[in-house]
Parts: C-alpha cells; structure tokens; sequence
C-alpha cells in the first residue's frame, strides 16, 4: 500500500481485500506502466497482498496509517480461479493452481497464439483445461493475471544470481567474526609498573640459579629401601623450597606499598601467600610434553620423583592437575607477575589488621592485569575471570598442602627452620 501512496495512485478503499477482491492491480492495469507494476509485484513478493491495506487516505485526502495484521495462511480448500483446481496460491495477482500458473507464463515468454474451435466460447474447468488453450488463456487474463509479472527467463538468472549474492554475504557475515574495537593502550604507570614486576622477578629468579651448586644433588641411587637416598632426596627437595620462600619475600620486600604495612601484616600475608605463589611458580615451570616440572633450569621432576621425596600423591596429582591447568591459559611473564602480587594483597587473610590498606595497595594490579588481557585477549572476555579463579583454585591447593605438612611430620621427616616457621609447623 506504501507504493500506492507514494506514487500517486488513487487507493479506493480501506478495507482489507479478501480473495474475491483481490484482483485490484486490476483496476489500476489500465493507469500502471510496466516498470511501476514489476515494482509492485516485487513489493508483494515480499510482504504478502494481505497487507496492502496497511495505509488508507482519509476524506481529506490525508494518509492514515492504520495496523498491520498477519500475513494470511492458506487453508487448504482454496481453489483455482482459472480452472477450480486445487489452489497453491497467489500467481501474477490472481488466486491460482500451479497448472494455471505454468501455462500462462509460458505463454506469455513464447508469445504463444491459439486457437479456439469453439469461437472462444468454452465453459473452462479441470478437464477444458487442457482442451482448450485459447479459452484457457483468456479465463486466466480475466481472473487478473497479468502478463507484466511475468519474468523473463533473464530476469529471473538475474533475480537468482542477486538471491545467491546476498546468501553469500549472509553467510560469510556469521562466519567472519567482526574485528575486535581497538583498545585503548596500558596507561604509562600500569606500562612501567608492569615492566619493573617483570624485571623483579627475573633478578630473585637469578639470584636462585647462582645458588644452585649448594642443593644437595639428587642422589643417582634407586635403592627404595635406602634410608640416606630417602633423606637425600627429601632435602634436595626442602633446598628448592627455601629458595623459592626466599625469591617470594624478597619480590614482596620490591612490590610497592609492602613496606608501607606493619610488620605483623607483611608476616601474615607472607605465611599464607607464600605456599600458594610456590605452586604458582611450580605451574609456570610445567613441560607438559614429558609431564614434569623443571627448577634452576636444569632439575627436572616428574610424579614419581615428588613421591621418591617423601611427598603423597594426595598433594602430588592435585599440583600437576592445576600445573596442566594454568599451562593451558598460555599466560606470559607480565600476566604471572600481576597474579603473584595480586594474590600477595589478599586482605582476607588470617591476622591481617589492616585490611582497606592492603586492599587499596592490591587493586592497581587488579586493574593492571584487566586492562593488560583487554588488550592482549580482545576476544576472550572470560580470561580475566579465569584467571582469577585460579587464585582460588590454590586456596584450596593450600589446604592440602597444609595436611601434606602434618603428614611429613607423622613420618618423623623434620623440616628447615625458615620453612617450619612459614607454615606455622611448631616442633
């Protein structure tokens, strides 16, 4: 109805058309030129005849938009308005069967000329249908089929290939993600805070690999039975921890802000993060190729070494799942760096006083480490989130190692000074 309206044809009536009025582009045959009336069959392909009468003029001649109502469904017991065959639907603006169809666009491309022996007089119905083509094509132009709506074997090549075209487009728009919006660059403290936690962290892990030649070598012995290989390689083990408690403090002793906290609260926090960082740095140092970790570079331990130490495998399978786990993320040394400090000020921690100073010190590495996987995650949304799961994935880790604690001590293997001190093991 929009057409009819804008190209200023008179519309005759606001009432909807039913099937026995619906030969309208009829009436306007006569007036419509054939670019117009290929436009209007297009514009009904489209939406369906039955809302036509969406606008309607007023008795002054103004436009009253009035609501549009569904398209109407075919019942199933309409039929041909040509030959009273089963209808299939609306064919060049007439009511129609396929038959019907078929036969009056062929004989409008082919230009088709017949001949009546009756002198055009045939009643025509199902069986006529095919006697007779002069009557047939006759009965179809005055049903309201119209030859201009008829495409061109041309037209229609064209209408397909646009069809394919926009199916294409269609298609390669869902497969083709949309470029991520660019995000805006790290501020230049987030940059330089990042950097100087990078750098930190490479200094305490050389001044561990200098210390290396005084660990107690991994004893070349398999004897299971063997008390002093058993006590040998248990500290072997308890040698690599205290070198890494001692990289932890002294990275906390460089984090801004640490020392800003009371002696009572950078021990607190210390003693509870301490263990969780361990495994953090543990996790970093996964091969999952042969399913070991490596320390200093050159030890490297599998499940069955962690257990020959004296370990359970209650706390050994849990590190290896979670070291599988964060190895998976593909994080680099900016994202580990930001975890370490962030879980550092964790203001929730036993015997912590202040709590809104450790918390106002804990956030710009919160949002350092958000803004940091914006830019180089744009399209994982969830990594952030994730990441930050795995800080409490370690709470958990660290509830563990605390019973692994108290099983060493039932099997009488005493712990250095500096560790029992740090996990709180009292003699």
């Amino acid at each position: 109805s929009f057409a009819y309206l804008t190209l200023g044809i008179p519309y005759v009536s606001c009432q909807r058309e039913t099937s026995s009025s619906y030969p309208l582009m009829q009436l306007y045959s006569s007036v419509l030129t054939e670019p117009l009336l290929l436009l209007l069959h297009e514009m009904r392909t489209l939406l369906s005849f039955s809302d036509v009468s969406v606008l309607c003029v007023c008795a002054e001649g103004h436009p009253v938009k009035r609501k549009k109502g569904p398209a109407p469904k075919m019942l199933g017991n309409e039929v041909c308005s040509v030959c009273g065959d089963k209808a299939s639907g609306f064919h060049y603006n007439v009511l129609s069967c396929e038959g019907c169809k078929g036969f009056f666009r062929r004989s409008v491309i082919k230009g088709a000329q017949y001949t009546c022996k009756n002198s055009g007089r045939c009643e025509m119905d199902m069986y006529m249908r095919r006697k007779c083509q002069q009557c047939r094509l006759r009965k179809c132009r005055e049903a309201g089929m119209l030859e201009q709506c008829v495409l061109s074997e041309e037209q229609i090549r064209l209408k397909k290939m646009k069809k394919q075209e926009e199916e294409t487009a269609r298609t390669s728009a869902v497969a083709t993600p949309s470029p991520a919006p660019e995000m805006p660059p790290l501020a230049p403290e987030q940059q330089e805070m990042i950097e100087k936690l990078v750098a930190m962290q490479k200094q305490c892990n050389k001044r561990s690999f200098l210390d290396r030649p005084k660990v107690t070598p991994w004893p070349q012995s398999q004897d299971p039975l063997n008390r002093e290989v058993r006590q040998q390689r248990f500290a072997h083990f308890t040698e690599l921890a205290i070198m890494s408690v001692q990289e932890i403090v002294d990275f906390a002793k460089q984090l801004p802000g640490f020392l800003e906290l009371t002696r009572e609260d950078q021990i607190a926090l210390l003693k509870t993060s301490t263990i969780e960082i361990m495994l953090l740095e543990t996790s970093r140092r996964y091969n999952p190729a042969i399913e070991s970790i490596t320390f200093l570079k050159d030890f490297s331990y599998n499940k069955e070494d962690f257990a020959k130490a004296g370990l359970q495998l209650e706390f050994i399978n849990p590190i290896f799942e979670f070291s599988k786990g964060m190895n998976d993320l593909h994080l680099d040394e900016a994202e580990y760096a930001l975890l370490i400090a962030i879980n550092i000020f964790s203001a929730d921690r036993p015997n912590v006083q202040d709590h809104e100073l450790v918390e106002r010190l804990q956030q710009p590495y919160v949002d350092a480490l958000h803004s940091y996987i914006r830019i180089k995650r744009p399209n994982d949304h969830l990594m952030f989130p994730r990441m930050l799961m795995k800080l409490v994935s370690l709470r958990t880790l660290s509830s563990v190692h605390s019973e692994q604690v108290f099983a060493l001590r039932l099997q009488d293997k005493k712990l250095p000074p500096l560790l029992s001190e740090i996990w709180d093991v009292h003699e």
